[in-house]
């Protein structure tokens, strides 16, 4: 059966991010935002908005060991660009984006359903993807059960 999914199109600001580029596993994450908030506390850089995943390639695509994938946290505007340095961290400016985007309820173990569903949203609503996914963890794991767990899922999109 079909996951059915309310999505929208909606514009991204342009914004600055400190960032930490990752290759390998996902069960790397956990560990790998804690060396980013870790590396923006020691620089005094204020963290802002959701935390934020971005997927260059996908599970069976490539072997586990070659998938690339950053972590990205809103910073202030007034940092300077940087990096990425020997750890991959650095500072950039992303431009402005149009998005095809949806909010998941529940366990990251089931993303894979309403991120299939957008795809197919995003096809049937004569869209194209035009970039990585990115996923945004709107809350904390820590703090709410498993099924109240809130992920925004956005694909950059153009018209076809």
């Amino acid at each position: 059966m079909a996951t059915v999914i309310k999505a929208t199109v909606k514009e991204i600001e342009p914004m600055t991010v400190a960032f930490l580029k990752m290759k390998g596993h996902y069960n790397q994450i956990p560990a790998a935002f804690g060396t980013l908030y870790g590396w923006i506390m020691e620089k005094g850089y204020k963290p802002r908005g959701p935390a934020i995943a971005v997927y260059h390639n996908m599970p069976g695509q490539v072997p586990d060991d070659e998938l690339r994938w950053e972590l990205r946290s809103q910073i202030s505007a007034d940092v300077a660009e940087s990096g990425p340095n020997r750890e991959g961290l650095g500072v950039k400016r992303l431009g402005a984006v149009r998005v095809a985007a949806v909010t998941h309820k529940g366990p990251y173990e089931k993303l894979e359903e309403t991120f299939r569903a957008l795809i197919l949203w995003v096809e049937e609503n004569g869209y194209e993807t035009s970039g990585p996914t990115e996923e945004l963890y709107l809350n904390d794991p820590a703090k709410v059960p498993t099924d109240e767990l809130l992920t925004e899922i956005r694909f950059p999109v153009s018209r076809k």
